[in-house]
């Protein structure tokens, strides 16, 4: 089905389907890439939910009340988190999350989510993680080397999965960028009466969401609904210029074109509305049909070819073949646990080297 779904959602001159076939295997796919909630609002709001099948529209809704009553808690809680900031003269901004949902999708369960995003000035960190673990958030996530954020969750009671709080201090890798976050700041501007409490320029969100949506390959339709809803939501106020500077400025240029290119030729529409000033740059993605060797050129392009300068590729080369404890844990699995690190790299490599031999000889 591919990106079919999002099609539906934004280019409003593609009719209905008719058949229930199509809403049984369209449901199975938003409730594996977790768009139910985007999927039922906007038709909601487009009129068009009711020319949907009564199962798919009732699926629909479960899932979004599911979502609405947990952003409804994540909301309290954030409140809480930013009441004790502005207390403490932190200044904070809420990235994605409730508020992104509340802004730009029209309502707060528009767009579930599972944590709370924020970002701080790093000369504030030590000051926001004291804060944050006398609300409750005391259990501390191990940090992943050269990242740009650090977690802490707390048990919530009648859930089993605890609620977490990521501190961002960046929005990209330090080591592969030369990002400026001051840049960001430098034009965010307070929410509401609130001193310390701010939020992004139009233009920084839209690379924020842009570069967000890099970092997963696109690899879920979730991050070409974010791109795309942003386009719908302040097409008057993207500047593609300016952002090409900023990013050109913070070496992340390849990655903002990357992202915009992939999104423009799956919806070519959308020039319509924001044409982009720059040709498309090719590229061997292909949206859930990455098989055998195409999955192999896809992942090279996106992990060697999306970086501005030779010496960061070198470095994301480099942590390719000896990537950190954590990033091993995550590869090869929990079941690998107290083994030794020479252990650990000889099982990344034979599960690489099995995965390859099963690609090549598929083919």
């Amino acid at each position: 089905m591919g990106l079919e779904i999002v099609t539906l959602l934004y280019n409003q001159s593609t009719e209905m389907p008719q058949e229930e076939e199509f809403y049984r295997r369209a449901l199975f796919e938003i409730e594996e890439e977790g768009i139910s909630s985007q999927v039922f609002v906007i038709l909601k709001q487009q009129g068009r939910l009711s020319q949907t099948p009564a199962f798919f529209q009732s699926c629909l809704k479960a899932s979004y009340e599911k979502g609405l009553f947990q952003n409804l808690f994540i909301k309290n809680q954030m409140n809480s988190i930013l009441t004790n900031f502005e207390e403490h003269n932190i200044d904070i901004i809420p990235l994605k999350g409730v508020k992104f949902a509340e802004d730009y999708f029209g309502h707060i369960g528009a767009r579930a989510t599972s944590d709370i995003d924020l970002l701080v000035r790093h000369s504030d960190l030590d000051k926001a993680i004291e804060t944050i673990k006398y609300l409750g958030f005391t259990v501390e996530e191990e940090q992943v080397p050269s990242h740009f954020h650090c977690s802490f969750s707390k048990k919530i009671n009648g859930s089993y999965m605890p609620l977490v709080v990521e501190l961002h201090w960046n929005i990209v890798k330090e080591n592969t960028s030369n990002f400026n976050i001051d840049d960001l700041w430098s034009q965010a501007v307070p929410v509401g009466k609130s001193k310390y409490l701010k939020e992004l320029s139009p233009n920084h969100l839209f690379y924020m969401i842009c570069l967000h949506g890099w970092r997963h390959n696109l690899d879920s339709a979730k991050y070409f609904i974010d791109i795309i809803q942003l386009i719908y939501k302040l097409r008057g106020l993207i500047d593609y210029d300016y952002l090409l500077k900023l990013a050109a400025s913070h070496r992340t240029l390849t990655r903002f074109k990357r992202t915009l290119s992939i999104v423009y030729q799956q919806f070519p529409h959308l020039n319509k509305l924001i044409e982009l000033p720059f040709k498309l740059k090719h590229t061997n993605w292909e949206y859930q049909d990455r098989k055998g060797i195409k999955q192999y050129m896809d992942f090279i392009d996106y992990q060697l070819f999306s970086y501005d300068t030779a010496r960061h590729s070198f470095i994301e080369l480099v942590n390719l073949i000896w990537p950190s404890k954590y990033e091993l844990t995550a590869e090869i699995g929990e079941q690998q646990h107290g083994m030794s690190m020479f252990n650990m790299y000889m099982a990344l490599y034979k599960k690489r080297f099995t995965s390859m031999v099963k690609v090549f000889f598929s083919q």
